[in-house]
């Protein structure tokens, strides 16, 4: 069995704290490496280096970093199938899955490439007599991303990305769950040609989470995860003065209008729901079909093609989804389901039991289905994290807005539907952060910014797009005078810009 390391000023470093984490191969249900989980000492030695890397780093001009993020994305591009590998093989999401992962992390960096245009400050020529006024973005120092599970390539890329083009030092503390690619991401940054240092990975869990929002030097916290942790990483690190960005759960719906195209529907709804075996924070896991015609037809569609899919391997070219990643996340989604029958919701397909073929070990859950569900039940309140879609009958378009503008959480919403004028009211009204328009997942390209509302989100900054910047950059506003050698004498009252 392997032993990861943390990464740290270049180099690979072994754990010291001796506690370690197993990484699971999800579709053989075995444990494939180790983990080391670092403590306050693991955590100071990694924001040590990048302290010293961030006076380098910073002091480039923001196109030499340009440059050198541009020849990270090329060299992930030449590793993109071990990359894709290695994150399949942890976290279980297919083969094809996986290389998305990538590519949407990508996006965001090549985004932040442009920095140099990204960064302009504004200037003011003769605001009063004789006055200039001016902006800077300045890097924060050295700042720290926490990232899940379920992206471990996108998530890192996001925050690292953006970060780094601002010329701040970035500490990663990615999932223990699925570390290696977030790990290799690191080595080839510095192959890119970034100052050892600069990206530095320590693993861990919430010993190091914790150091890592006491260290006084980390100056901004940014982190994607459940609610409750967001909420409480949220509040620790603004006690402490500390910038954050804290994105939590989702419970994301789609409205399916009876004018709507209920095969183009269906199948939006199946790979939406089931893809990545709903471990995504944009999955969609309430449908939301309007009137009983359209919930009747919708659900005769989903029940054929779910019939049709297949679960299988992660590096199976013919698997629909993988396993979810853990033994103990299997636990939990077949508690949901087992919960949705005792509260009454009608359980149409079942996912509880399955079964693949030559890996009995595997976390293996399968698409499950609900009808009749009610937005009283825990299935529809909580986030299941899992493939399980609910669907929850709405008499009318009205009924159906209120639904997700109603919920906790206000991650992502969809509606599909032929009419305009229902759209736009729609668009308008909805009270969740991103919406699509016969776009089930509606995650923006990364020059738009990525959050939510309500309980999904903490901080009122989003991810990657020109919020990125303006949380890892603060602004200088410089007023200049040059004086004209007349003498004026002492002036006691408030300037005025006049």
């Amino acid at each position: 069995m392997s032993e990861l390391t943390h990464y740290i000023d270049g180099e690979h470093v072994k754990g010291t704290s001796g506690r370690f984490a197993d990484v699971f191969n999800p579709v053989q249900g075995s444990v494939a490496s180790r983990v080391p989980l670092a403590g306050p000492e693991e955590v100071t030695a990694a924001v040590d280096s990048a302290q010293r890397a961030f006076a380098s780093w910073s002091a480039l001009n923001p196109q030499r970093r340009g440059r050198i993020l541009l020849k990270w994305v090329d060299l992930i591009g030449q590793h993109r199938d071990e990359l894709a590998t290695a994150l399949s093989n942890e976290h279980g999401k297919t083969f094809e899955d996986a290389k998305g992962d990538i590519q949407r992390g990508v996006e965001v960096v090549e985004f932040a490439a442009g920095a140099p245009h990204l960064l302009k400050g504004e200037f003011s020529h003769n605001v009063s007599s004789g006055v200039d006024v001016h902006t800077l973005r300045q890097p924060l120092g050295v700042v720290a991303g926490i990232t899940p599970f379920n992206f471990p390539a996108m998530i890192p890329l996001w925050k690292a990305g953006i970060a780094l083009a601002a010329g701040n030092a970035f500490v990663l503390k990615p999932s223990e769950r699925d570390p290696s690619v977030p790990l290799r991401l690191a080595e080839l940054a510095v192959e890119a040609g970034m100052p050892p240092g600069t990206l530095n990975v320590v693993n861990g869990d919430k010993e190091a989470v914790d150091a890592l929002i006491e260290e006084p030097r980390i100056q901004a916290v940014g982190f994607v995860g459940s609610t409750p942790i967001a909420q409480a990483i949220y509040s620790a690190a603004a006690s402490r003065g500390k910038r954050a960005q804290c994105f939590g759960g989702a419970k994301n719906h789609m409205i399916i209008m009876p004018d709507a195209d209920l095969d183009q529907a269906a199948d939006a709804l199946i790979g939406a729901a089931y893809g990545s075996a709903g471990e995504r924070c944009m999955a969609v896991s309430v449908a939301v079909p309007v009137g009983e015609a359209t919930a009747e037809a919708l659900r005769s569609r989903l029940e054929e093609r779910i019939a049709n899919l297949r679960m299988g391997p992660s590096l199976d070219p013919e698997s629909d989804f993988g396993p979810v990643v853990t033994a103990e996340a299997k636990q939990r989604i077949e508690s949901y389901i087992a919960a949705g029958e005792q509260e009454g919701a009608e359980l149409v397909v079942d996912g509880r039991g399955a079964q693949v073929e030559g890996h009995p070990q595997g976390f293996w859950v399968g698409a499950t289905l609900f009808d009749h569900v009610t937005s009283a039940m825990r299935i529809y309140r909580e986030e299941i994290f899992g493939p399980v879609l609910t669907m929850v009958r709405a008499a009318d378009y009205e009924e159906a807005l209120r639904l997700p503008t109603e919920h906790e959480y206000g991650n992502g919403v969809a509606i599909f539907t032929r009419d305009g004028d229902t759209a736009r009211d729609f668009t308008q009204r909805v009270e969740v952060g991103m919406v699509g328009v016969n776009v089930p997942i509606p995650v923006p390209i990364a020059y738009y910014t990525f959050g939510g509302w309500k309980a999904s989100v903490f901080g009122d900054l989003n991810q990657h797009g020109t919020d990125g910047l303006k949380f890892y950059t603060k602004t200088k506003t410089v007023t200049t005078r040059w004086p004209s050698g007349a003498k004026e004498g002492a002036s006691f009252v408030m300037p005025e810009g006049s």
